[in-house]
C-alpha cells in the first residue's frame, strides 16, 4: 500500500483506460485498495432488485453509478494552470498554540505541484 497523494475533492485528469482525457472531481478515496472515485468517470450500469420501501415507493431498475478507477491511471491537476502534474510534498514550519495559551514552532507537511511549485 503507497501513500495516497491525492484527496477528496481535488480535481483529477484521466491519463489511461477508456476515459482518458476526462477531467474530474474525486468523490471518495479508498486508501487500502489504491483506487478512486472520480465524477463522471468510469460510469457502469447497475442492475438491482426491485423492492419498496416503508413509505411505499419502488426502488431500484439499471441505476447509473461511477466505478472505483486504480489511483495510477489519474494525475492531480493544478489549480493556477489547469494542466495535469506531479505531486511534491515539502515541510512547512508553523506557529502552533497550546491549550495554556503558550505557543510553539512546528512543522507541518504540505503537497506541493512539481509543475510550479506552488501548494495545492
Amino acid at each position: 500500500m503507497s501513500k495516497l497523494r491525492i484527496r477528496k475533492g481535488d480535481t483529477v485528469l484521466v491519463i489511461t483506460g477508456k476515459d482518458r482525457g476526462v477531467q474530474g472531481k474525486v468523490i471518495d478515496v479508498y486508501p487500502e485498495a489504491d483506487k478512486l472515485i472520480v465524477e463522471g468517470v468510469n460510469r457502469i450500469k447497475k442492475h438491482t432488485k426491485v423492492g419498496q420501501d416503508a413509505r411505499g415507493a419502488k426502488s431500484g431498475g439499471i441505476i447509473t453509478t461511477e466505478a472505483p478507477i486504480h489511483i495510477s491511471n489519474v494525475m492531480l491537476v493544478d489549480p493556477e494552470d489547469g494542466k495535469a502534474t506531479r505531486v511534491g510534498f515539502t515541510r512547512e514550519k508553523v506557529e502552533k498554540r497550546r491549550a495554556d495559551g503558550s505557543t510553539y514552532e512546528a512543522e507541518r507537511s504540505v503537497r506541493i505541484s512539481r509543475r510550479t511549485g506552488k501548494e495545492i
